[in-house]
């Protein structure tokens, strides 16, 4: 395979070999599985060292973004990411920016609105009865006397992840780690000591019932109620703080 690199200068150039390799993946003149050129080829075609390409090599290792393989036939292969990698990096960087503030609580309500209900369009017309189970168990979970605060949140993420993977669309189930992930845990944390559990269940429960049915209306609407519940439940967790840190 013969792929055309952009030239590089004398500074970080394994920074640049790393950079015009990556340019190449992204923009798809190597492919997932492609084989780079050996570590000689690549040093005469940028004009480099063999030491600054396997620098290179390791920072795109770094970024999942190739992989070795030992044997006659071996070598570095450009890597296809993982959908849970591309997720976790994804949610990581939105939770860093939900966490310095870069959105407020009225941005991530209105974002849970509109792509929550066309997650809910898709399960409710592609959900399987596996997908079902899981939304069960989620719930039962929710449902346990005495489960710590942060089990019951961990148990409403994995509910609302199950929504979303019910749809069976991978696109979407990429865009929806920020708010499945990030807004969901971060949200529960601002109100989980104001939160009534027995009606964010209920809640739960008549979305559930509504995917059951396939009836997307119904389950739009509970999502509704369920985001106007945790909106009344914030409002009234910052009147509390404000009032416990009023000077008497």
């Amino acid at each position: 395979m013969s792929v055309k690199f952009g030239q590089v200068v004398t500074t970080g150039l394994a920074r640049q070999v790393a950079d015009e390799i990556h340019a190449a993946i992204l923009d798809g003149r190597l492919k997932a599985e492609d084989r780079l050129p050996g570590e000689e080829e690549l040093a005469a075609r940028f004009g480099v060292s063999r030491p600054t390409v396997r620098e290179a090599l390791k920072r795109l290792a770094a970024l999942n973004l190739i992989h070795s393989r030992r044997g006659p036939t071996g070598g570095n292969f450009v890597k296809l990411p993982e959908m849970d990698e591309l997720i976790d990096q994804q949610a990581a960087s939105a939770m860093l920016m939900v966490g310095m503030g870069a959105f407020d609580l009225d941005e991530m309500i209105a974002a849970r609105r509109q792509t929550e209900a066309l997650c809910l369009d898709l399960a409710c017309a592609m959900r399987s009865d596996e997908d079902l189970e899981r939304m069960r168990a989620e719930l039962a979970r929710q449902e346990e006397p005495g489960l710590a605060d942060t089990e019951f949140c961990a148990a409403d993420v994995r509910f609302h992840r199950a929504i979303v993977d019910a749809g069976g669309n991978r696109p979407l189930r990429l865009m929806m780690a920020t708010v499945i992930e990030s807004f969901i845990p971060i949200l529960n944390m601002i109100v989980v000591r104001q939160r009534l559990r027995a009606e964010t269940t209920a809640l739960h429960r008549q979305i559930l019932t509504a995917i059951e049915a396939r009836d997307s209306a119904a389950a739009r609407a509970a999502l509704q109620r369920l985001l106007d519940h945790l909106l009344e439940t914030y409002t009234a967790a910052q009147a509390a703080r404000d009032a416990k840190s009023r000077p008497v």
